[in-house]
C-alpha cells in the first residue's frame, strides 16, 4: 500500500473510532435524545474530529510504522486524545456554559482503547501469523543486559532477520529464571552446552558489546562445545558511535579471541602530527600501508602521498580514499621503488612531507630465505634511500615499520629488518629529523599471514598445516598495527623502538583450531597435520633484546625500548660495497646473521 492510501485509510479509521466513542459516551448516560443533545451531540464529534486529526499529525500517529508499536507509539497516542477531549470540553464551555465530564471521559477511554487497540493488533497479527516462529532459526541470547535485551526486542519485531530468541545466557544469578520480553533467562555460561541441546538452538548470539577479549576466549570455549553458530554484536564503541545498530550482529573473528583490549590513541597528539601537513606513506598499496593511508585519512592531513611499486594496489588504495575523502584533502598516487635513490629524493623534493611512514619492505620469512639479495635490496638499501631523503629535505618525523623478527634475528627477512633499523638509528644521530621504528608481532590478515592460508585449507576440505604443536606467536590486528605506527609518530623524540603490549603469545595449533571452529567445522571434520619448522622459522618470537628492555610504558599498551649502542662502521661499508657489488657482501653478511655463523655481529655491531 502506497503512504497516501495507508494516510487516507487510518484517517477513515480514526473518524469512525471518534464519532463512535462520543455516540457511545452520551448514549451511556443520555440513552434518551431531545434536540439539546443531539444539537451539543454534534457540536462536539465536529469538534472533537478535527481536533483528534490535528493532534494526530502533530505527533505523526499516521507517520509512524505500527508493526513496530512499543510505549513510546502508545504515549503519542495519550497525548493526542487527551488534548482532543480538553479542546472539545473547552468548545462545549464555550456554546452551553457547562462541560460533560463524564460523557467526556468515557469518550476519552474508549478513544484510547480503539485506537490504541487498532494500531497494536497490527503489530500482533504480524508478529504470530504473518511470520510464525517455526520458519526462523533457534538463538540463544548470551547476557541479559540492555544489550541483550534490545537484541531481543529488535529480533522479534525485524522482518529481515531468520532469527528469533528462544532464550538467554547470563551469569548474574539474580536474572535467573526472569523473563525479558517474553524470553527466559534459563542458566549460565557453563550451561550453554546442555540448554543448546535442550532448546534446539542453532544460532548462539553473544549480546554483551563491553566484554573483554579474555572473557570472549571464555564464552567462546563453551559455544565451541556445541554445533550451533556462533555471533556476536558489534563493539560498544560502534553501537555508540552509531556505525552500526544492535541487530547487526556478525560472525565471530579471530581477532575477537586475541586476550587483550585493543591499544587506544592519543588523538590530540596525533592530530598535532597530522591535521594540515603532507604525509608520505611508502608501500600504502600493502596490508599495513593501505590501513596507515586510511587511519591517516581520519585526521584530514594537507597532502597525503601514496607511494608504491605495484600500480594495481596503489590504484586500489587511491580509488577507496577518493570516493571517502576526494572533498577532504589533496591524494597523490606515486608509483616509485624505494630503491630507486633519484626516485625517491624527487617526490621528497617536489613534495616536501612533513611524516613519513615507511612500510615498503619484503616481509616472507621463507620466501626471503631464498631471495636474500632482494630482502637486502628492498629492506636496506630501499629503507637507506627514502631515510636520507627525508634527512635531506627536511622531514619532521620518520616511522619505520619494523618487526619482532629483528630481535637476535635467525633469518634474512629479520635480519634485514635489524639492519634497517641500525640504519635510522645511525642517522639520528647526527639529522633534525626524528627517526623511530616501531616493531610488530604477527598481523592477521595480512598478506602472507597464516590466516588467508588457513581459510583457504579449510576451504578445500583441509588438512591444516601448523610447523609445530608448541611453536608460538604474538598477534594483532592490521588496524592496531596501524595506530601504532600512528601513535609512535606522535610520541617520537628520536631514536626509540616503540613495541605493542601484545599479551600473551598464542599457540599457532590453538589459532588454528578456533579458526576451524569459526568456520562451522570440527577438527575431526578438518585435520591438523604438522609440517615442520620452515627455514628461518624460530619456535617463539621476541619483542624487545635482553638489553632493550624498558619495562615503564610510555603510553598504555605501548613500551619503548632503549637505545642499543653499537658500532656501525661495519654496517656502513658492507652498505657500500652492496651497492659497488650487487649486494654480494652484505647478503652475505646477512646471512651470516641469519645461521648465526657470523661472529661480527656480536663483535663489530652490537
Amino acid at each position: 500500500m502506497s503512504y497516501q492510501g495507508r494516510v487516507s485509510m487510518l484517517i477513515l479509521l480514526d473518524s469512525l473510532i471518534v464519532l463512535t466513542s462520543i455516540y457511545v459516551g452520551y448514549y451511556t448516560l443520555h440513552p434518551y435524545f431531545n434536540i439539546y443533545n443531539f444539537n451539543m451531540l454534534t457540536i462536539s464529534s465536529i469538534t472533537l474530529l478535527a481536533s483528534h486529526h490535528l493532534f494526530a499529525f502533530r505527533y505523526r500517529l499516521y507517520q509512524r510504522a505500527w508493526e513496530y508499536a512499543s510505549v513510546g507509539e502508545m504515549i503519542g497516542i495519550v497525548r493526542a486524545v487527551t488534548l482532543s477531549i480538553l479542546v472539545a470540553g473547552f468548545i462545549q464551555y464555550v456554546v452551553s456554559g457547562n462541560v460533560y465530564v463524564r460523557v467526556l471521559g468515557i469518550t476519552w477511554m474508549l478513544h484510547i482503547i480503539l485506537i490504541g487497540g487498532s494500531r497494536f493488533s497490527w503489530r500482533m497479527l504480524r508478529d504470530q501469523y504473518i511470520r510464525p516462529q517455526t520458519e526462523r532459526k533457534r538463538a540463544l541470547i548470551i547476557g541479559a543486559g540492555s544489550a541483550g535485551s534490545m537484541l531481543v526486542r529488535q529480533l522479534k519485531k525485524s522482518q529481515d532477520t531468520d532469527l528469533f530468541p528462544v532464550g538467554f545466557v547470563d551469569d548474574d544469578p539474580k536474572k535467573q529464571k526472569l523473563q525479558i520480553y517474553g524470553v527466559t533467562v534459563f542458566g549460565q555460561t557453563k550451561d550453554i552446552p546442555t540448554l543448546v541441546g535442550d532448546l534446539n538452538v542453532d544460532t548462539i548470539i553473544i549480546a554483551i558489546p563491553s566484554l573483554s577479549k579474555k572473557e570472549i576466549q571464555k564464552i567462546y570455549l563453551e559455544c565451541s562445545k556445541t554445533k550451533a553458530k556462533t555471533q556476536i554484536m558489534p563493539l560498544i564503541e560502534d553501537l555508540i558511535s552509531g556505525k552500526v545498530s544492535v541487530n547487526q550482529i556478525r560472525e565471530v573473528q579471530v581477532e575477537d579471541l586475541l586476550g587483550r583490549k585493543p591499544v587506544e590513541l592519543d588523538i590530540s597528539s596525533i592530530s598535532k602530527k597530522i591535521t594540515g601537513n603532507t604525509i608520505l606513506v611508502t608501500g600504502a598499496g600493502g596490508s599495513i600501508g593501505s590501513e596507515i593511508c586510511r587511519q591517516v585519512s581520519k585526521f584530514k592531513p594537507k597532502k597525503l602521498l601514496l607511494l608504491g611499486h605495484g600500480e594495481n594496489s596503489i590504484y586500489q588504495i587511491d580509488m577507496e580514499l577518493r570516493n571517502r575523502h576526494g572533498k577532504d584533502f589533496e591524494i597523490i598516487p606515486i608509483i616509485a621503488d624505494v630503491q630507486d635513490r633519484d626516485r625517491i629524493c624527487e617526490v621528497m623534493s617536489v613534495h616536501t612531507p612533513d611524516v613519513v611512514y615507511h612500510a615498503a619492505a619484503h616481509k616472507h620469512v621463507p620466501l626471503m630465505e631464498y631471495n636474500p639479495k632482494e630482502a637486502v635490496k628492498n629492506n636496506v638499501i630501499g629503507t637507506k634511500n627514502v631515510a636520507e631523503a627525508a634527512d635531506m629535505f627536511g622531514v619532521k618525523t620518520f616511522v619505520l615499520v619494523s618487526t619482532d623478527k629483528a630481535v637476535n634475528p635467525t633469518n634474512v627477512m629479520g635480519s634485514t629488518k635489524r639492519i634497517a633499523e641500525m640504519v635510522i638509528q645511525q642517522l639520528n644521530k647526527t639529522s633534525e629529523t626524528n627517526y623511530v621504528a616501531v616493531r610488530f608481532g604477527n598481523v592477521l590478515g595480512s598478506r602472507g599471514s597464516v590466516i588467508p592460508l588457513f581459510k583457504k585449507q579449510i576451504q578445500a576440505g583441509g588438512p591444516v598445516t601448523v610447523t609445530h604443536p608448541d611453536m608460538t606467536r604474538y598477534f594483532m590486528t592490521i588496524p592496531e598495527a596501524s595506530r601504532l605506527v600512528m601513535q609512535a609518530g606522535a610520541l617520537a623524540r628520536g631514536g626509540e623502538i616503540f613495541v605493542l603490549d601484545m599479551g600473551e603469545p598464542v599457540k599457532i595449533v590453538e589459532l588454528a583450531k578456533n579458526l576451524i571452529h569459526l568456520s562451522g567445522y570440527t577438527t575431526d571434520e578438518i585435520g591438523i597435520k604438522f609440517a615442520g619448522i620452515r627455514p628461518g622459522e624460530k619456535m617463539y618470537e621476541e619483542l624487545l633484546g635482553e638489553n632493550e628492555v624498558h619495562k615503564k610504558e610510555v603510553f598504555p599498551k605501548i613500551f619503548i625500548g632503549k637505545t642499543v649502542e653499537f658500532k656501525y662502521e661495519r654496517v656502513a661499508n658492507l652498505i657500500e660495497n652492496h651497492q659497488s657489488f650487487d649486494g654480494g657482501y652484505l647478503s652475505k653478511y646477512v646471512l651470516g646473521l641469519a645461521n648465526k655463523k657470523e661472529s661480527l655481529l656480536v663483535k663489530n655491531v652490537n
